[in-house]
């Protein structure tokens, strides 16, 4: 959560600084000074809500500090710029400010680029430098720089753009996206685009015009306000008309200035925040809680969402006469001496099952079948699995990787993105708190995404989208929907489809991605079931909220009839409101239970 800011720091230490000087030394001129403080906060305000179209709760301040002024009423006035400047800090607080949207795609995108001559000499140069036809190398686990054509065969990891979670394996003269990560050895490849024209600076260009064209969020006391404001004026404009009391029209005035709505809407939001991240999600101000209280769409990513992203080893065909134990043993063995994706997986899935693997010798790589070596006499193989396939070999849609000795199938490994234990869970939760539907949106193939989608309940599955399509399916539902739109996602395919919806989700466990940059809420825990916790304290927050300006007001209707009567004074009414201002704080401040589930 992010510091008030200084701004807000200064106005609260002047306004309380000259209500205690007036207070000590009895007299207005501190009062005045105060006064004044509070009415050029209230100005500004008031142009900020005028500007975004709305009817702020800060129009009656401002009226309350100019009418007490001008019937002399000074310390009134010093108070609510107090409670005014009070109720912007913590309007600060509970909103926060967001770093830079694009400051981690920035960060990642790479700067310098290895140029290769026709001489084969490598040249560390700027991207900018870059141009069509030139030769350039990628090593292994940078990112391409800018699209390429193949010169030799080679793995990539391209789950930051499509969503496709294992690493795919691409032949000579195959067009290669920027943004995605070299899986397996170095490479050359020929550049097809500059670097302002690749695709990765296209999908930063795409989140940057998505946030710019993303609905601002409506603060929760602007709601009550609408009604609020011309309620009170009225009453305060018929209490001059019927008495001819200018000093009992301004008391009412003064008794209706929106303290409840200015302190305790913010405070209660701060806690909804503070509440969820203790829960795990980090919710990064006040608008994206609200929204996240009215969720009633959610469009999912597959990828490292309702899956954990990565590899691992599901099942293990075997030849007649083997058993998975001895194939993963096997395999392993070779897998230690590669620094692959997919090595470490059939390594991690020996080790889970408490396999020691192999003692291999000889082990190298053969360009575009894996890798080779020997185990106990015995050439071995462990790579694609190349045609002919054995007839007890089932070939399915997992990614899978064959075991051969002495040139004759052994086994098959088959590679599964599994999903994750709480996703089914979470959906089910989600829906009773009033998501009615659910779309899983992925880069990922359809076979994939459809086996997932089933398994955990959504209601539709659109496969193999890009970010473009992502983006305009949130248009669609956004148009379409009454509540608000939810996106969740992990990776830089996710952004600009979590920049435009009404609040953003990244899975953010995996540390600062542009997912989590462009998101307005981050789940810190690699649990999507932490998406309920959030939600369900956004509700609970979202109503304290509410009840807490509930009560404020209908004590301040209170004050208003007193203040209309002739009961009490403009000062005492502005005293009064201190105390409706604690009830209603203290209604905020109480604790915000996660009910159960």
């Amino acid at each position: 959560m992010q510091r008030i800011s200084k701004g807000s720091i200064v106005l609260v230490a002047l306004t309380s600084l000259a209500l205690a000087l007036g207070l000590f030394s009895g007299n207005n001129f501190p009062f005045m000074i105060g006064a004044a403080v509070g009415a050029v906060l209230a100005i500004r305000l008031v142009w900020v809500s005028v500007r975004e179209h709305e009817v702020g709760s800060d129009v009656l301040a401002l009226i309350s500090i100019v009418a007490t002024a001008l019937v002399s009423e000074w310390l009134a006035g010093a108070i609510i710029a107090l409670m005014l400047s009070t109720g912007q800090a913590l309007e600060s607080w509970a909103a926060g400010r967001a770093r830079s949207q694009l400051e981690a795609l920035v960060q990642r995108a790479p700067r310098r680029i290895q140029l290769v001559d026709d001489e084969n000499n490598i040249t560390d140069a700027d991207i900018k430098e870059v141009k069509v036809g030139d030769t350039f190398l990628v090593r292994t686990g940078e990112v391409v720089p800018v699209d390429g054509r193949l010169l030799s065969e080679a793995s990539f990891d391209e789950s930051a753009l499509t969503g496709e979670p294992l690493p795919k394996e691409h032949f000579i003269g195959d067009e290669i996206p920027s943004g995605v990560v070299n899986a397996g050895e170095p490479v050359r490849l020929v550049a097809t685009t500059t670097a302002e024209t690749s695709t990765y600076s296209a999908l930063v260009r795409l989140v940057e015009n998505a946030k710019a064209h993303s609905a601002p969020g409506v603060r929760l006391a602007n709601r009550y306000a609408l009604w609020f404001v011309p309620l009170s004026l009225g009453i305060s404009l018929a209490t001059w008309l019927f008495t001819g009391n200018v000093h009992a029209a301004i008391s009412v005035i003064v008794a209706a200035t929106p303290c409840p709505l200015i302190l305790a809407i913010p405070i209660a939001v701060i806690a909804g925040i503070s509440g969820a991240a203790k829960h795990g999600a980090i919710i990064k101000d006040g608008a994206a809680l609200e929204q996240l209280a009215r969720s009633q769409v959610l469009l999912v990513d597959k990828t490292g969402t309702l899956t954990h992203g990565g590899p691992e080893v599901s099942t293990v065909q075997t030849a007649p006469g083997w058993k998975p134990e001895q194939i993963l043993e096997i395999a392993a063995g070779l897998e230690l001496a590669s620094a692959h994706v997919l090595a470490k997986a059939v390594v991690r899935g020996a080790q889970s099952r408490e396999i020691l693997p192999a003692k291999a010798t000889e082990v190298s790589e053969v360009l575009g079948e894996g890798l080779v070596g020997v185990v106990d006499g015995h050439n071995i193989r462990v790579g694609r699995l190349l045609e002919p396939v054995p007839a007890w070999v089932q070939v399915n849609t997992s990614l899978q990787i064959c075991v051969d000795r002495d040139g004759e199938v052994i086994g098959v490994i088959d590679l599964e993105d599994p999903i994750r234990t709480d996703s089914v869970e979470t959906i089910r939760q989600l829906r009773l708190l009033g998501v009615e539907r659910v779309l899983l949106v992925t880069g990922d193939r359809r076979p994939a995404a459809e086996a997932i989608g089933n398994a955990v309940g959504v209601d539709e599955i659109f496969a193999e989208c890009r970010p473009e399509d992502k983006l305009e399916l949130v248009g669609v539902e956004k148009q379409n929907a009454k509540g608000a739109v939810l996106v969740v996602g992990d990776g830089i395919n996710d952004s600009p489809a979590l920049a435009a919806a009404d609040v953003g989700v990244a899975m953010g466990a995996r540390g600062a991605t542009a997912a989590s940059e462009t998101a307005s809420v981050v789940i810190i825990e690699d649990s999507i079931g932490r998406l309920v916790d959030a939600i369900r304290i956004s509700k609970g927050a979202r109503n304290r909220a509410l009840q807490a300006a509930g009560v404020g007001m209908g004590l301040s209707l209170f004050a208003m009839l007193a203040g209309a009567f002739g009961l009490v004074s403009v000062t005492e009414n502005a005293i009064a409101q201190e105390f409706i201002d604690a009830a209603a704080i203290l209604w905020a401040l109480v604790p915000i239970k996660k009910s159960v589930r």
